[in-house]
């Protein structure tokens, strides 16, 4: 197999150093850059600062074959990608006067006259291609250097998405040859990293000495465990046969920990079951407050098994639209277990569905006791073929967001498991 390429991806702009900006160009820079077999050795995001930049170029380039970077190649004096790049590779830049025409016919089809700061973008390394921005005002850039690729793409979407399909990919493909990286997600719930790592690591240990190497990456979610194996290859048939088999092998571990083996979410999963079975689903939400329902309804084509949600966050709300008993909330409490079933049937007699979610809960930062705690979390999961409640309570350590959304995740699990008759041995769930 000829020898993998490997990237670095560079998004320039003090503003994504701030907590209102986030570089989501690089997300989708990886998925072409790993669609053509090319990883990506690192991504970082440099300010507007011209020894940083120049650091991180040379770093780059002395690591990585390929260069993209995303940003700086506006008009004004902070974009100093162009600048900088052609410091670093000690070009001169040379003013298009093309260019400067593109830029100016650009303005005037909007009926503005071109700024004069804006022949800036029409400054080019020398030796670099030009490539079109149909979509804005900076024009891209592609240059070859020392067996390098470097790509000098705009900051906004719109403008740098077409370039890097277009021009930029098309050379791509030409270095990466025949090598194809290829992956596989599965996805694994109930369990905690370290509990997934333990039994998966002798399995895929063995996998780095094979022909063809998979590599394993976990990652941990609220809720959920990732699993991404890898490999690098010519053949691809093989690459996916090799992963199949991978992917069997820890299915075959994990067991019904196993949500997906194709990246497919833990509510499209459950969504799936439901269609299948023709059934329809109520939910009954408490400290949740419908985010079981939205994530549910996030899944296209869930209006085929969602039937309705109630989010009871009040004692009398639960009584008034679920019929719990008023005495039952008072004597056990509003997050209890007979409060749970209670919610969980009371939603599908109500609704007159086949399968019903209950949550109540603490999620903080008040209302905990010693004996409930802040993170207290009931789930109740009731179905009518045949007739069957199952509830348990859980304990969550964390913030009031993370607790709901852990317990959201937690609720979907349980009714998966509750489906397919799996045990409710979750490690979260408090015995």
């Amino acid at each position: 197999m000829s020898r993998p390429l490997s990237a670095a991806i560079l998004a320039v702009g003090s503003e994504m150093l701030t907590p209102s900006r986030v570089d989501t160009n690089s997300l989708y820079v990886t998925q072409v850059l790993n669609g053509l077999g090319i990883g990506v050795a690192y991504k970082a995001v440099v300010g507007d600062d011209r020894d940083e930049l120049a650091a991180q170029i040379r770093h780059a380039l002395g690591r990585v074959p390929i260069l993209v970077l995303t940003g700086g190649l506006g008009p004004t004096d902070d974009d100093l990608t162009r600048e900088v790049v052609a410091e670093v590779l000690g070009r001169s830049l040379l003013e298009q006067a093309e260019l400067v025409e593109t830029i100016r016919a650009r303005f005037a089809t909007r009926g503005l006259p071109m700024p004069d700061v804006n022949r800036r973008q029409a400054m080019v390394p020398e030796g670099a291609t030009v490539l079109d921005n149909p979509n804005g005002s900076a024009p891209g850039l592609l240059i070859e250097h020392d067996g390098a690729l470097i790509a000098l793409l705009p900051g906004p979407p719109r403008e740098m998405r077409p370039m890097l399909d277009g021009a930029v990919r098309t050379r791509l493909v030409a270095m990466a040859g025949s090598t194809r990286l290829l992956r596989r997600v599965m996805r694994v719930a109930g369990r905690t990293e370290s509990r997934v790592e333990e039994r998966v690591q002798p399995v895929y240990r063995a996998w780095l000495d094979a022909t063809p190497r998979i590599e394993t990456t976990i990652l941990a979610a609220p809720g959920l465990i990732e699993l991404h194996l890898t490999t690098q290859v010519d053949d691809e048939a093989a690459g996916w046969e090799a992963l199949a088999r991978a992917v069997a092998e820890i299915d075959g571990v994990l067991g019904g920990d196993v949500v997906s083996t194709n990246d497919v979410t833990l509510e499209a999963v459950v969504g799936q079951m439901l269609r299948q079975r023709g059934w329809r689903i109520a939910l009954a939400e408490s400290c949740t407050g419908g985010l079981v329902t939205s994530r549910l309804t996030d899944v296209p084509g869930s209006s085929a098994y969602v039937d309705r949600s109630f989010v009871v966050y009040s004692n009398a709300a639960k009584t008034d639209m679920l019929g719990v008993p008023a005495e039952m909330i008072a004597r056990h409490g509003a997050v209890s277990q007979e409060v749970a079933r209670a919610m969980a049937e009371g939603a599908l007699a109500r609704a007159g569905v086949d399968m019903a979610i209950a949550i109540t809960g603490i999620a903080g930062p008040d209302g905990g006791s010693d004996e409930k705690p802040v993170g207290t979390v009931w789930i109740a999961v009731a179905t009518n073929q045949p007739p069957r409640t199952q509830a348990a309570v859980c304990r969550f350590l964390g913030g009031r967001e993370f607790v709901k959304m852990f317990s959201a995740l937690t609720a979907l699990d349980l009714a998966r498991r509750h489906i397919l008759d799996l045990p409710w041995d979750v490690d979260w769930i408090r015995r």
